[in-house]
Order: C-alpha cells, then sequence, then structure tokens
C-alpha cells in the first residue's frame, strides 16, 4: 500500500529536471497556468470579488467616485472578473480530477493510462481552430489591457509616462496579432488534423506507429518534419519580492525526428502519413495529471512558400506494469 501510495505522490508532482535540458520557446503547453488546483481557485476568489465591485462601480450601481470614464473603469472591472473566474474554474476543475486520480489509481495501479488522461484509443486530434481561437482571445486581452493606460496617457496631464508604457507594451501586443495571423492562415488552408494510433498504449522500449491523416493542400508542403518529442513543464519563479513571477516553461527530454521531401509527401497525397518511432526505455513516463505535467507529443511542422502547417498530437506511451 505504502509503495502505490508513494508511487501516486510522485506521478502528481514528480521531482524538478535534475540535469540542464533544452528549453522549448513558444510551445504550447498542457498546463493553463502555473497554478492548480485548491490554491487556483482561493487565488481567483479575490480577483472576482474586485471585478464584480468595480464593474457595479462603473455602470453606478455602487456609488464610487470616478476620475475616469466608464468604459475605462468598466474593462478593468472585467478583466479582473474574469481573470477571477478564470483561476476559480480552473483550480475546482484540477481538484476534481486529482481526487478521480486518487480513487482510479487505488483501483487500477500499474495502469494510469486508463485514467491519466481522456485518451481515445483509436487516435487523437489537433484542432487548429482552438488554437487559433485562444491567440486570439490571447490579442484581444492584451489590447483591451492597455487601451485604458492610453486613455490615461492621452487625457492625464503629466501622464505621459503611461502614454510611453502602453506604446511600448503595445508593440508586444503586435506578436500576439502576428502569430494569431499566422495560426489563422494555417487552419484556413491546411484545416484541423488527426492522428490515428496503431496500437494503445504504446510502451517504453518498445516502437510508436501511427498514421497522420494528411490535412488539406498538402501539395503546398516542401517539406514534413515529424519530430517525437517527451517534455517536462515546469512552474518556473523568476525575481525576488515583489518583482517575482512565475511561469510555465516546457522542457525537452527526449527529441527524435525525420522529414519528409516534397516528393515523399506528394506519393502520399489524398491518403495517411505513416509515423514511426523507436520509443528508448530509459524515459520518463506519460504524466498528464501531474503539476506540472510530463508528456509525450508528436509534432508535425511542414514548410510551405505559402503558408506553413503546424500541429502537435500528445501520445500514450507509459511504462509497462
Amino acid at each position: 500500500m505504502n509503495s502505490t501510495t508513494e508511487l501516486i505522490e510522485e506521478r502528481l508532482n514528480p521531482a524538478p529536471v535534475p540535469n540542464p535540458a533544452p528549453i522549448l520557446e513558444n510551445h504550447p503547453t498542457q498546463s493553463a497556468t502555473a497554478i492548480d488546483g485548491w490554491r487556483s481557485a482561493l487565488f481567483g476568489i479575490p480577483f472576482l470579488a474586485a471585478g464584480v465591485w468595480i464593474s457595479l462601480a462603473a455602470f453606478g450601481i455602487l456609488p464610487a467616485r470616478n476620475h475616469a470614464p466608464d468604459w475605462v473603469i468598466g474593462i478593468f472591472g472585467v478583466l479582473f472578473f474574469f481573470g477571477g473566474l478564470f483561476f476559480l474554474i480552473h483550480g475546482l476543475r484540477g481538484a476534481v480530477r486529482q481526487a478521480q486520480y486518487l480513487r482510479a489509481a487505488a483501483q487500477r495501479p500499474g495502469q494510469s493510462w486508463f485514467y491519466d488522461f481522456h485518451w481515445r484509443q483509436e487516435g487523437i486530434a489537433f484542432s487548429a481552430f482552438n488554437a487559433m481561437l485562444g491567440r486570439l482571445l490571447a490579442a484581444l486581452v492584451w489590447t483591451a489591457f492597455l487601451a485604458p493606460f492610453f486613455w490615461i496617457g492621452f487625457n492625464v496631464r503629466e501622464a505621459w509616462v503611461f502614454l510611453i508604457f502602453s506604446s511600448l507594451f503595445a508593440l508586444v501586443g503586435l506578436v500576439f496579432w502576428y502569430r494569431w495571423a499566422l495560426m489563422l492562415a494555417d487552419l484556413l488552408r491546411y484545416g484541423n488534423s488527426y492522428l490515428n494510433y496503431d496500437s494503445f498504449p504504446y510502451f517504453l522500449g518498445g516502437t510508436l506507429r501511427a498514421r497522420l491523416r494528411t490535412p488539406h493542400h498538402i501539395s503546398d508542403i516542401d517539406a514534413l518534419t515529424l519530430t517525437l518529442r517527451c517534455v517536462r513543464e515546469q512552474y518556473v519563479t523568476t525575481g525576488s519580492g515583489r518583482n517575482r513571477s512565475t511561469s510555465v516553461v516546457c522542457y525537452e527530454l527526449y527529441k527524435e525526428a525525420c522529414t519528409l521531401t516534397r516528393d515523399q509527401i506528394a506519393g502520399l497525397a489524398g491518403g495517411e502519413i505513416p509515423v514511426e518511432f523507436r520509443l528508448p526505455a530509459n524515459q520518463p513516463t506519460t504524466s498528464l495529471a501531474s503539476t506540472p505535467p510530463v508528456y509525450w507529443e508528436i509534432e508535425a511542422r511542414g514548410q510551405s512558400r505559402r503558408v506553413g502547417y503546424e500541429a502537435y498530437f500528445l501520445a500514450p506511451v507509459y511504462k509497462a506494469s
């Protein structure tokens, strides 16, 4: 019983990466934020309450001395409200999921692929629409956050520092909008993607075989690189005191890639692209229920003179019991 409990604890709270591993920049994360469970729920409640109070004041329901237009105050209220709501819902869902994991792990020890993640045994989809929508929401939130500071900079005397601040951070916002435009072009050209598993699950030390359904307009792609990767996310804290911040960082523990040329891709048009990798035996098992998680993925990245193609697929790679 103790060994099972220790195994569950190790899965849910993996040890930090012992040696420096490559950091994956701009890599999509499985962690929505660097805080989970009840801590996230409690963290969100004050922001949720502040958002309600500010919004009620902006609409004149609560008496308050307004030193700015109602729309400026309302933007802050909406941002606080939905920010707090996000952390509250994220925390409650995480707490429920962990409780379900603990119950299932006690019933089926050594078979975590049945309860570690909501796997579909036939395969997994990558939604280019969801990726695009997430980037759009990030760009909109960033723009809305800066709008009140621009108003202050233009309308309040001796507040030029707000205008400079807003302008500098607006340049960062252009990156959000640029990446959103790329994702939108990817979606419109290639659509969503699907990876069929040849078996379920895959075990460390064995072979991963799968089939990628050819995306629309695959003839646009000059070279398609398929990458098998083991990723461990970590919550990394930088700075100190009030300047301290925590972010989700993706470390690449293992990587193997192969590239298909334009001629090879042309021969597969209208069918499926075979994927095959040998899985090492000395790497971590998938643990998506952990906070932060460890997982295996297959990245498909196509180079094109028109629109680039990019998709990520989780792979159920576990250790044989």
